[in-house]
């Protein structure tokens, strides 16, 4: 994969299954989201897509490599902040898809006006999130003791990410 072979654009109602695809191993797994493993894909799908939300796709000649959406992280006063979440495909993990996504994010939130970005929960033990973050300028802004219940480590703490936009 190169970064010119790989097409980051807007989702389609036609990308669900595509969307699903990639979502659904990372909520069966339980160990970077805090979503419900038994989650549906009606259920996934409305809060990866829902209407306050904009939907993207990473996508290399016509396969879905990963996704990820932004939406205010808060309302009225907090909404100068966005917030994303991604996933990547696990076929297509540790190709540099999660780092070209987050680089776009942060160029569509700059242009949408936003004045910063924050990720509210990222999972301590996603090590290799938590580096990719910091290496694009993230920092740790806050730490939540024991808030996931990781499937094999148990109770671990919840990191709280912020960059200035």
């Amino acid at each position: 994969m190169s970064a010119r072979s790989v097409e980051i654009r807007r989702t389609r109602p036609d990308d669900h299954d595509a969307i699903w695809s990639v979502l659904e191993p990372i909520i069966r797994a339980g160990e970077t989201y805090a979503f419900d493993c038994d989650m549906s894909r009606e259920a996934a799908l409305a809060y990866w897509t829902r209407a306050d939300t904009e939907t993207f796709v990473a996508e290399e000649g016509g396969r879905i490599l990963g996704t990820y959406y932004m939406r205010p992280n808060q309302a009225g006063g907090g909404n100068h902040v966005c917030n994303c979440g991604y996933v990547t495909a696990t076929h297509a993990a540790g190709r540099g898809v999660a780092r070209l996504m987050c680089l776009h994010s942060l160029d569509h939130a700059r242009g949408q006006g936003y004045r910063a970005m924050q990720f509210n929960f990222v999972v301590s033990s996603n090590e290799r999130a938590v580096r990719l973050w910091q290496s694009l300028g993230f920092d740790i802004v806050g730490r939540l003791p024991l808030a996931f219940d990781h499937p094999e480590l148990g109770y671990i703490d919840a990191l709280v990410m912020f960059q200035a936009l």
